[in-house]
């Protein structure tokens, strides 16, 4: 099968579910290709995380590795969270001739091109929706969900388009009029090839870095934004963490910062009491060695996709309490503070320091356990394409009857 995927932020150096799925989905032997927008007039928050430099190369590069193709269309602009092309990425997708488009993020400008189009497209589509309710912080969002519940919605619904949920969330069914039958959960994974503990790798990370032996090492990897929480980790950190035996903390912190926000972060950092090593962010293939040299991982705010890799590095996690991050560590495979704590914050930290590291590792190893077993994306691209393959199957047997 011929799926061609539309996600408007594409870098192929990232870790997010299209660069994952896609690379699977072309193991599995379906032939594959990406369209997404040119990084050129993408927002410095987006583009600058991973660079813009010889994207071309990389692009061959990623495709050369996975047998996934990249096209990148011209951008109009980027306005309000989302990439406004012209009418080339339509005459793109037509001539690759797909058997499904597979377009990421139904609210989406070109995910809403697309829902009002559906009765005149010569191929079946399917959605998905990474949108949770806590991260909608749009002014006008209120405005844009009733528009979409009136005029978008009911296309959807009466072309029996699915919108696949990548989380658990009820933000399309209550925001924008998506019954859960039209909605499937889908969850994200990770790539078990890649992520696993490795015990010689700690400690040569350690050694390397001169890491203090005895150290808790916790490790940091993403964005070091106002979303992601950035200044509150690096305040956070600033004064010394130790656990009442005197065990220190080492804070290994992975990700380019941006702007003047950013340099407050590295200035921050500079000055923190704790040993800190920084490193500028990597290439998704790359970030397993700092996840294998850590004891936990730390998430400041919100959640993140690289949940499911750093448990399958056997590492438990501290993160902040909400609805999702609950969810993800309710069998014992990590801590929770109160949303904008700092102190809680730190005393989560300083609580796995002062934990037996046999106990540390053991709830590590019984968090990696269940990431194989219910989370590898060999699993989870399995049912992907159970319900591409479906859509393909509906969509044919109404054009029959046509």
């Amino acid at each position: 099968m011929k799926i061609v995927h539309i996600e408007d932020f594409f870098h192929p150096d990232a870790g997010y579910q299209v660069n994952i799925l896609s690379r699977y989905q072309a193991v599995h032997g379906h032939d594959v290709v990406v369209v997404c927008a040119e990084l050129e007039k993408m927002p410095d928050e987006l583009s600058s995380f991973f660079g813009k430099e010889a994207i071309g190369k990389k692009d061959e590069a990623f495709r050369v590795s996975t047998g996934v193709r990249i096209v990148r269309i011209p951008l109009r602009a980027y306005v309000s969270g989302r990439a406004i092309y012209s009418g080339e990425i339509f005459r793109a997708v037509q001539a690759l001739h797909p058997d499904l488009l597979y377009v990421h993020g139904n609210d989406t400008y070109i995910g809403i091109r697309y829902a009002l189009k559906l009765t005149r497209l010569p191929y079946p589509v399917v959605f998905d929706n990474h949108m949770l309710a806590m991260a909608s912080r749009n002014p006008l969002n209120n405005v844009f969900r009733a528009w979409y519940r009136k005029f978008v919605a009911p296309k959807i619904l009466a072309a029996g388009v699915p919108i696949i949920r990548v989380v658990d969330d009820e933000y399309v069914q209550k925001h924008l009029g998506i019954p859960a039958e039209f909605s499937p959960v889908i969850g994200f994974g990770t790539d078990i090839r890649l992520f696993a503990a490795d015990p010689g790798r700690k400690c040569a990370f350690r050694q390397k870095h001169r890491i203090p032996e005895g150290d808790l090492v916790a490790v940091y990897a993403g964005k070091l934004d106002v979303q992601k929480g950035g200044q509150f980790l690096a305040n956070a950190i600033k004064e010394k963490i130790q656990s009442a035996e005197g065990r220190g903390v080492t804070f290994v912190i992975v990700g380019n910062a941006v702007g003047e926000y950013g340099r407050e972060i590295e200035a921050t950092l500079e000055s923190s009491e704790n040993c800190v090593r920084r490193f500028p962010t990597q290439k998704y293939r790359d970030l397993a060695e700092f996840y294998q040299a850590a004891d936990i991982a730390i998430f400041p705010r919100q959640c993140s996709l690289s949940y499911f890799d750093v448990q399958a590095t056997g590492l438990p996690v501290v993160a902040e309490r909400n609805y999702i991050n609950e969810e993800r560590l309710s069998e014992g495979n990590g801590f929770t503070f109160a949303e904008g704590d700092i102190r809680d914050f730190r005393a989560r930290i300083a609580e796995c320091a002062a934990m037996p590291p046999d106990a540390l590792c053991e709830m590590g190893a019984s968090a990696a356990r269940k990431v194989v077993e219910r989370y590898s994306y060999d699993k989870i691209s399995a049912q992907y394409d159970s319900i591409l393959e479906t859509a393909v199957a509906e969509f044919v047997k109404k054009r029959r009857r046509e």
